[in-house]
């Protein structure tokens, strides 16, 4: 079973709760949000969020710093779980942990390209090229590229074919935060990318040759 692993840059929310409101409330910040006055009477603030440091690093309140890179939420959630241990008497409080940042970008011969942000920490490549609307016709699904930033900022190509049934089994099958899905275009697009550009090169060639042309019998007509 695939679990999202914690890297740097990744934005978590932490939650704390328990029968021990008063235990339980120090280590859920709130920040608030900004407010005008349209919306001041509704305005809620929101629990901060923590930034991974490049090492990994996040810091708690009365915690401290805690290494998250490498772990799941799961595995984070029961770390932080035995450190509460000693500051709580009664019942374990319960551990929520989400990213909040967790994106793809989906490039090249699909539908809508762009960015997304998405809840879901395990989302599948033919689920990334839902979210972009599929691939068009001119795509090719035997060659699509995913572009990976690794835990300690290697970066790897992985090269998936849709069209083959041990596709399930690519490192690539299950995206990760950030990565970048290119769908190349095939062969036809390709060629017409290159006709409609030597086709405008012509036009545009022509359309001097007429002006100057014009101008040339503009210039004669006024000086005969």
């Amino acid at each position: 079973m695939y679990d999202a692993r914690i890297k740097p840059k990744d934005l978590l929310s932490i939650t704390v709760v328990s029968s021990e409101p008063e235990a339980s409330r120090r280590y859920n910040l709130f920040t608030p949000q900004a407010q005008d006055l349209t919306n001041s009477l509704n305005s809620q603030p929101t629990i901060q969020s923590y930034l991974v440091d490049n090492e990994g690093n996040i810091e708690l309140p009365i915690l401290g710093i805690l290494n998250v890179k490498g772990l799941n939420t799961k595995e984070l959630e029961s770390l932080i779980e035995k450190r509460l241990t000693p500051f709580f008497t009664g019942e374990m409080p319960i551990i929520t942990i989400r990213i909040l940042n967790y994106s793809i970008n989906v490039l090249g011969e699909v539908l809508r390209p762009g960015k997304f942000v998405t809840a879901n920490e395990r989302i599948t490549i033919f689920e990334g090229l839902a979210l972009a609307g599929d691939m068009t016709i001119y795509g090719k699904r035997d060659n699509v590229k995913v572009l990976r930033e690794g835990m300690n900022g290697e970066r790897k190509i992985y090269t998936v074919n849709l069209n083959d049934k041990n596709v399930f089994d690519s490192p690539a099958y299950f995206l990760e935060q950030n990565d970048v899905v290119y769908v190349e275009p095939n062969q036809s697009r390709a060629n017409s990318s290159r006709f409609g550009a030597a086709e405008t090169y012509r036009i545009s060639t022509l359309s001097v040759l007429i002006s100057l042309a014009t101008m040339a019998a503009t210039i004669y007509s006024i000086t005969r």
